[in-house]
């Protein structure tokens, strides 16, 4: 007899299809990080010295970023566009123009790089999934999760929603820790120190991050 309360697996295939691999772009034809975030402090009229005292960061770290010495995670890309008092998407992903977006998964869609603090190791890979959008106030992404076991916990304000698609994501919330395999999902708040990794060599999620 079949059991009516048993769910019918999830196919993961079925989501890898959809995806598919972060292709390689030309990064030269990319505005990058460092770039927007240094438009957008000018616009403002800040300094670096003021925007270390907004933020915490040191001055070197943020003209390293700038630099594109080092490439920013997403949680520092989220305090500094809290500082700066912009939408957190105009620094990950542009400012966009537009009231939706289509994204189809075979289109070519920028790439951004995070790294460690002192940008020696690339921690992962994402693309926005909405970067035409303007105003948003939630990113998407596609995050490509490399091993990052000494890296520091992040916190941010926000929430975050993450959906495992391939791999085994090893997961820090606090002082619990969970290891996620395809088809487990988390939502949290930023708020809450977190760490997010590969368990090994690679994995990809579907993040949703909403900063306000």
């Amino acid at each position: 007899m079949e059991n009516k309360d048993s769910k019918p697996p999830i196919n993961v295939d079925y989501f890898e299809d959809l995806t598919g691999e972060i292709s390689k772009t030309d990064e030269t034809q990319v505005e990058s990080v460092g770039e927007r975030l240094n438009v957008l402090r000018k616009e403002k009229g800040i300094s670096l010295e003021e925007l270390s005292r907004m933020t915490g960061f040191d001055v070197d770290f943020l003209e390293d970023i700038e630099l594109d010495r080092v490439k920013p995670q997403l949680g520092t890309s989220i305090r500094l566009s809290k500082a700066l008092d912009s939408a957190f998407g105009r620094i990950v992903s542009g400012q966009g123009s537009k009231l939706y977006s289509v994204t189809r998964k075979d289109e070519k869609v920028k790439i951004s790089r995070s790294t460690s603090k002192k940008g020696k190791k690339e921690v992962y890979t994402y693309m926005s999934l909405a970067p035409d959008v303007k105003g948003r106030n939630m990113e998407a992404l596609i995050v490509e999760l490399k091993e990052n076991p000494d890296e520091e916990m992040s916190v941010h304000a926000g929430e975050e929603f993450i959906y495992v698609l391939k791999g085994v994501v090893s997961l820090q919330i606090g002082t619990d820790t969970f290891a996620l395999e395809p088809g487990d999902s988390v939502y949290y708040l930023s708020t809450t120190p977190h760490l997010i990794a590969a368990q090994k060599d690679e994995a990809t999620i579907l993040a949703v991050v909403y900063s306000q």
